[in-house]
């Protein structure tokens, strides 16, 4: 991803705090609704990225790369966490166990932007999501 494609992905990102999620949110709902991996794919659409429409399966993408989870993690990234509800297949990561289902997106200086249940796309810092156990980062990638 390019810095202008970085640039433009995190400015529409914050256009769009406060808008309200839906799990399973259809692509032709945005942008006025969102669930984490819709608001992920309209973003990237955006900036020329065609991503799947599943948190586990963005993860699964075999485009981008896989990050070390304590890296330092720059604008543009993509967090993945367990979450509260999602899907699960080992088989997209080797066998590695991946529990995946929900994703975030960092926006620097240690916060993300995601869409979240019962609260929609928020800002917040990376420290407090992962506060919750459930939303531990299991998986980052680099576009």
């Amino acid at each position: 991803m390019t810095e202008d494609q970085k640039t433009k992905l995190i400015a529409r990102a914050k256009e769009l705090i406060g808008v309200p999620y839906k799990y399973g949110a259809a692509p032709e709902e945005a942008p006025n609704a969102f669930d984490c991996s819709s608001f992920i794919q309209y973003l990237f659409k955006g900036i020329g990225i065609e991503l799947p429409r599943s948190a586990l399966l963005q993860a699964g993408d075999p485009h981008g790369t896989e990050i070390p989870l304590d890296a330092d993690f720059e604008q543009g990234d993509l967090l993945f966490m367990r979450g509260h509800v999602g899907h699960y297949k080992d088989s997209l990561f080797g066998g590695r166990k991946m529990d995946i289902g929900h994703a975030a997106i960092c926006m620097g200086e240690g916060t993300v932007v995601h869409a979240k249940g019962g609260v929609g796309v928020v800002k917040q810092p990376l420290t407090e999501l992962v506060a919750d156990p459930e939303y531990a980062i299991v998986y980052a990638k680099r576009y």
